[in-house]
Parts: structure tokens; sequence; C-alpha cells
């Protein structure tokens, strides 16, 4: 262990000792405390909010906040706010949402909204005896929370149903309290988890008091408490069709009938082929990702979801569909996603709010909608690239700015590089060797 590099007691520091202390470790100190300092939200209640998001904040780390506009959904426009760092992704939703707006747009339907947590523990008994004891005392439980619950019940959310479920295969006398809720427009992880956690307490309380238990089975040992991102039963439908003959704009000179024919087979490699799988959702979930972001909500419980998802049937592969049926092409997205529109970030990060208002203030439900449809979106604008121009053309293209941002290029050398790029093959050392060769003819010149 490099006993030099541990630091005691670094969360009880201020911010002007913990840049000084973690700057030590940088190759420029100065110039590394100079940046983070930049960084910094000039007005002190912002930037407090900012770093009360966290712990241990030393500055912001800026991503682009863009915009995919005109997406018709319901037949109805909107101005989707993405956040991402990922060159191609918001100029892909975009150019997918010019095509489909002339072609009827996005057509979603959200199946439910039922998310879900567990009270695991472990009880020593007959199992059937503690089936019929929790059926007696099921209804119990709801009432005794019911000062977690009311206000959500008011705006049509609260717990759904109670379940217990005895599972000795998993581990000896194991049972799972599991329970589902409706959150309303708000995602609902804290209320679940404080709904949990109480209900454990209780239900602990209710077995161990139980006079008609002898003393091993009063005993309950609790587990844990904690909500599942696994929300098969929140999710949502999206999907867009075509007549074949209707799409000559969208083929790269390729036949509406070869075109239809080349991206049905990629989706097939997709539900079949695992190594192309990942990388078709991972697809998907660059436009979901970039949505949750914009609106405060966890993309990182969504893209757990949706790959859990992927492998309900045992097989992971792809979310999304295609299919031809009398001359009209289909392709559509069923995917879980969990989001809110109230609370936590949504409701304290000034940019998560103004994606809001630009949505429309839309419900949590049409929030799923437009997260699904921006996945779409992204998704078939990734297999028109591959079946037609290759994936490359279009992403490196967006890439080189930032390849000559890495290297310091001034205007006058990313404009010669843009236009001598335009039909060549890109890479890095290209780039590098490009630049080189411009910044040695400047100075002879």
């Amino acid at each position: 262990m490099c006993e030099d590099r541990i630091i005691q007691g670094f969360s009880k520091m201020d911010i002007e000792k913990k840049i000084e202390m973690i700057s030590k470790f940088t190759l420029d100190p100065e110039k590394f405390k100079s940046d983070l300092k930049y960084h910094l939200h000039p007005e002190k209640s912002i930037q407090d909010t900012y770093s009360e998001f966290s712990e241990n904040t030393l500055t912001n780390f800026y991503l682009p906040w863009g915009i995919a506009p005109n997406f018709l959904i319901n037949d109805k426009i909107y101005h989707v706010p993405m956040v991402t760092e990922e060159s191609s992704v918001i100029a892909a939703a975009a150019s997918a949402a010019k095509y489909w707006m002339k072609h009827g747009g996005f057509k979603t339907k959200v199946v439910g909204t039922e998310k879900k947590g567990q009270v695991h523990f472990i009880w020593k008994g007959n199992p059937k005896k503690f089936l019929r004891f929790f059926e007696t005392r099921k209804r119990y439980l709801s009432d005794i929370i019911s000062p977690l619950t009311s206000r959500m019940e008011e705006r049509g959310g609260g717990i759904l149903e109670m379940k217990l479920k005895y599972q000795p295969e998993i581990l000896n006398h194991y049972y799972e309290l599991d329970i589902s809720f409706d959150t309303a427009d708000s995602m609902g992880a804290n209320f679940i988890n404080s709904c949990l956690e109480e209900i454990a307490k209780v239900w602990k309380s209710e077995v161990e008091n139980n006079i008609g238990f002898n003393t091993e089975e009063r005993n309950c040992d609790i587990i844990m408490a904690i909500l599942s991102n696994y929300t098969p039963d929140c999710r949502v439908i999206c999907d867009v069709s075509e007549n074949i003959h209707n799409m000559k704009d969208v083929t790269h000179q390729m036949s509406q009938g070869k075109f239809v024919e080349k991206f049905v087979g990629a989706m097939e490699i997709a539900k079949k082929n695992i190594s192309r799988a990942v990388t078709h959702n991972k697809g998907i979930m660059n436009g979901i990702d970039a949505v949750a972001v914009a609106t405060g909500n966890d993309f990182r419980a969504n893209e757990a979801n949706a790959h859990a998802f992927a492998s309900r049937s045992g097989f992971y592969k792809s979310l999304s569909d295609a299919k031809v049926e009398n001359g009209t092409f289909s392709f559509s997205l069923t995917i879980p996603v969990n989001l809110g529109v109230t609370g936590g970030l949504t409701s304290v990060h000034p940019f998560a709010g103004y994606s809001v208002e630009i949505l429309g203030n839309p419900s949590a439900r049409e929030l799923m909608g437009i997260c699904a449809s921006v996945g779409l979106a992204n998704n078939f604008s990734a297999i028109r690239s591959l079946v037609t121009t290759g994936i490359q053309k279009g992403h490196m293209k967006l890439h080189l700015n930032n390849i000559l941002n890495s290297l310091n290029a001034d205007s006058m050398e990313k404009k010669a590089a843009n236009i001598w790029f335009q039909n060549k093959t890109l890479s890095y050392s290209s780039v590098l060797t490009f630049l080189d060769e411009y910044r040695k003819r400047r100075k002879e010149n």
C-alpha cells in the first residue's frame, strides 16, 4: 500500500483544502486548481445547489445540452432536450425525427406504470401457516404507513399490491415480501424505499408479537428492504410504419425493397447474435439516456432495467423489432422505462426544469413515450447507416472536431481539416499528420 497517497478526513475539509489536497496528484497543480475554480459557478447560491447533488464536490463537469427538434409523437410536435457527450447521437435522433415527421411520426402506448420493491427476510416455521398469517395482516401493513402514502395517493399513486413469496431455493427459510407501487409523476425511488423500510419494521413487530407463534416463530430476521430497478410492467411501446414504396428518401440510392430487406436482416441478427444485440441496444439507450439525463432522471436505473428486460427470455436480444407485412415496413420498440417529472433532481437542477418546460410539462407517462421515441429514432438512424453508407461516415465527421480540439487546432485549421476530410478516411493519426503538414505550410508562407 502507498501510505503517502492516503487522505485522512477528506469529507470534513472545506473545498479549498480538498482542491489543494487533490492537486498534488496532478502533473500541473496550479493549472489544475485554476481550471477547477474556473468551472465553478460564480453565483454562490447556484453553485451550492450543484455541489449538494453529490458529495466531495470540487467543481462542475460540463456536458453538452442540446435539442433534437421536430419529433412528431402521437400527432404532437416535441423539441427534445438531450444531454450526451457522444458525437452524432443528437444529430442521428434529429435526422430520424425529420424523416418520420413526413411519414406519420412516432406512435406510443404506455402498457403500465407499475414499480416494485421487496422486503427480504428469514423466518423459520411452517410456510402455509405463515402465508395464512400474512393474509390477515396485509391490509394492516398498507394502512399503518398511510402517513407516507397519503400524498402520493392524492396524486393518483400509492401501494397497488402486496404478495408474500416463499423461496427456499434461494436461501433456507427465505421469504420475499413483494410490493408494487404507482408513483404517479415522480420516479419514486425515495418514496418506495421509505415505504419499504417502514413496512419492514412493522412486519417484524407483527411477527414478533403474534401470540399464535412459538418462540422460534416469533423471530423475523430482516435482511434488507429495497426497491427494484427492474420494472417490466412500467413499459412503453413505440412504433413507426410506412409503405415501402414511399421510402425513396431514406435508402441512399438503394432500392426500397433492398433497403428494407437489409434493415430487417440486421434486426434478425440483433435478435439472435448477442455480440450484435449488445451494441444494437446500446444505440437505443444513447437516445433514452440522453433524455433521462436532460430531465434529471436516473439513466443508470433505466440502463439496468432495459438490459434485464432484453434478457427476459433467458437469451439477451434486441429490444426493437422490424417486419414487413402487405408491403408496409414497421419498426417498433418495447422497453421498460422508469421516469419522473416532479421531485428529485428534476425539481432542483435548473436545466432539468427547463428541459421539462420545453417538452410542454409532460406527465411521466408522456415522458416515457418521448424517451422511447428518441430511442427508436437513434436505433433507426444507426441501422439505416449500417446497411447503407456505413456508420463511420456520419459518426467520424462529427468526431473530427473532438480530435481537432484535443490537438488545439485553431479556427483556420478546423476549417481546412473539415474540407480535407470530406471524402477521406479519418483517424486520429491522419488528423495529426494533416495538422503537422498544414502548420508547416502556414509557417513557410
